[in-house]
């Protein structure tokens, strides 16, 4: 009866190991391995509407185009609503900036910004015309400056430069050529949980996954985690659609925008567990591994009692 009882013993084991290994790797996949996180940036997404002249289109759905605008001397100073204020980077930091630029960025992206290498290659992409919000999302992520240029993807890692330099960074890039969208402020008051919650399930979800935990997408790029990810983060992605992530500006309000956010930086990564241990925020990947586990284990370890009593 001994050496019968090890065959489910040893599928207990097996489960439990596996499914102790999936939980605590999965969610943190997205971060780690250099050729899993998020794309770099395209060359081909260029913001179109100068600072200067509201554009048409949607009031309040993340262009210039907005309830609140100010101007100075022609220029766009700020512009948005009450459920986000995006503004220009401070002009006082252009000239930090490009000494920051010049030793972090200029030898793939060009002296000039225009993504021509100090080699003469084109390999990288042009930063001008892109706009502030999507020069901070990738130095304040971490993405950038990358460790290995040319791979795949740049991974999510601890910024290397701080807000302040992002922030410089970007004044300068944009005064090359003034550009939308600007940094978001997100103003949470007042946020819908329940919408947010509603937006990310019909626009988020199907690569982030419901957890946020982040899924695999074509040809070896995922959806990045979005834990933790702060919230001018999440307006500034989805604003400007990094990588594979589409552009949501004009089918989603700033309002909409706001909700979603709130929602991923409160409930969606501070989840309750009120039913006990979350599994490691994997869904039913992880209730699944533990039925297999132990639902499986057990059955079967009675089924064997069964069997030799018999």
């Amino acid at each position: 009866m001994k050496k019968r009882m090890l065959i489910p013993l040893g599928i207990v084991a097996l489960s439990s190991i596996g499914g102790t290994f999936a939980i605590s790797s999965g969610s943190a996949m997205a971060d780690t391995d250099p050729t899993r996180a998020a794309v770099i940036m395209p060359t081909s997404i260029k913001a179109t509407n100068p600072p200067a002249v509201a554009p048409s289109g949607v009031k309040n759905a993340g262009n210039a185009n907005s309830t609140i605008r100010h101007y100075k001397n022609g220029q766009l100073l700020a512009y948005g609503n009450s459920a986000i204020i995006y503004r220009a980077p401070a002009s006082n930091l252009v000239s930090l900036g490009a000494k920051l630029y010049a030793l972090n960025c200029a030898s793939c992206h060009g002296v000039k910004a225009d993504g021509v290498a100090a080699d003469g290659s084109s390999a990288y992409p042009e930063l001008v015309g892109l706009g502030p919000a999507t020069i901070d999302f990738w130095i304040s992520s971490g993405r950038m400056p990358a460790a290995d240029p040319v791979q795949l993807q740049a991974v999510r890692k601890p910024a290397k430069l701080d807000a302040h330099q992002s922030e410089a960074i970007a004044s300068w890039i944009n005064s090359l050529e003034p550009t939308t969208p600007y940094l978001p402020q997100v103003n949470v008051k007042g946020a819908d949980l329940a919408n947010g919650n509603e937006l990310f399930a019909l626009n988020c979800a199907a690569c982030h996954t419901i957890t946020g935990g982040g899924d695999a997408l074509a040809h070896g790029t995922i959806a990045p985690s979005l834990h933790p990810v702060p919230a001018n983060q999440v307006v500034e992605a989805i604003r400007t659609g990094p990588g594979n992530m589409p552009v949501f500006t004009g089918n989603l309000t700033d309002a909409q925008v706001r909700d979603i956010t709130t929602y991923v930086t409160t409930t969606l990564q501070n989840p309750a567990t009120t039913g006990g241990a979350n599994l490691g925020g994997l869904g039913p990947v992880g209730e699944g591994l533990i039925a297999l586990a132990l639902g499986v284990g057990i059955l079967a370890l009675i089924a064997f009692w069964i069997g030799d009593r018999t």
